[in-house]
This record gives structure tokens, C-alpha cells and sequence, in this order.
């Protein structure tokens, strides 16, 4: 038998390299990313969309680190000092971005009816990214007809 190709080995190394790269069990067995120093909004937050008892409210960060699963939370209520409902949403952060942004869809709201709101952000474990905005205010939409 003769010296195998160069190709053959390529080849008998390129497959298992390209299975455990489409894996997405491969994806979890990266450790936690560096944490930033400190976690800033840089954007927002901000009222995207108000429709029939929703409201999308975003913003954006720095890219927090750590943990790759996090959660943008926005508290609000009617008034400035109770913000005692909670709306969330889960997010993947992608390392390869020096920003992250939070959308997170706050539903159930009253008619025409202005609400308040922080916004904050967690690792998937509750772990907080150390940053909280100010009040800001918006006025959910009319009934549509």
C-alpha cells in the first residue's frame, strides 16, 4: 500500500472538526465570557411600539458578559413610585458585539393609560449586570376599532 493522499487526511480530520462545530451542545461547553467593568445603557430605554395592550420597550448596553443567557426586565406600573409589575425576556448574548440589545414586550396594559418604567438587565441565573435606568413614561395605545 502506498503513503495515503494528503486529501484522505484532510478529510478523515475536517469531519469530526465539522460535527463539533454544528453542534449545539458544543456551543455550551464555552466557559463564561470576561464580566465588562461596569454594565452602562447606552441607548434608551425607549418606546418601540404600542399597539392593542402591548408595549415593546428596548434599549441597548454595553456588552455585559459573563454568561451568555441573559434577561432584560422592565418593571412598571402607573405610577412613578410602584413599579410592581414585571415583563421579561431572554436573550442569548453574542461576544462577537460590543453592544446587546433588550426588547422585551410588556402585555396586558389598560387603554390609552400612561405607565412608568425601569429597565434592567440579569444573567439567566438572576445574577444582576448592575444597572437600572431612570423612570421614563409612556402611554399605551387606543383600542383599535
Amino acid at each position: 500500500m502506498g503513503v495515503p493522499s494528503v486529501n484522505k487526511i484532510l478529510m478523515k480530520l475536517a469531519i469530526p472538526a465539522a460535527l463539533l462545530s454544528c453542534n449545539p451542545g458544543f456551543a455550551q461547553l464555552l466557559p463564561p465570557a470576561p464580566k465588562a467593568a461596569s454594565v452602562t445603557i447606552v441607548q434608551g430605554p425607549a418606546l418601540e411600539l404600542a399597539r392593542d395592550g402591548e408595549a415593546i420597550i428596548t434599549w441597548t448596553t454595553n456588552n455585559p458578559g459573563g454568561t451568555d443567557g441573559h434577561v432584560g426586565i422592565v418593571n412598571y406600573g402607573t405610577s412613578p413610585g410602584n413599579l410592581s409589575q414585571t415583563a421579561n425576556s431572554p436573550i442569548r448574548l453574542n461576544r462577537g458585539h460590543p453592544e446587546t440589545v433588550f426588547r422585551v414586550s410588556v402585555r396586558g396594559l389598560n387603554p390609552q393609560t400612561v405607565y412608568y418604567y425601569t429597565v434592567t438587565s440579569t444573567e439567566s441565573d438572576g445574577t444582576s449586570d448592575g444597572v437600572t435606568s431612570p423612570v421614563s413614561q409612556f402611554t399605551s395605545a387606543a383600542p383599535s376599532k
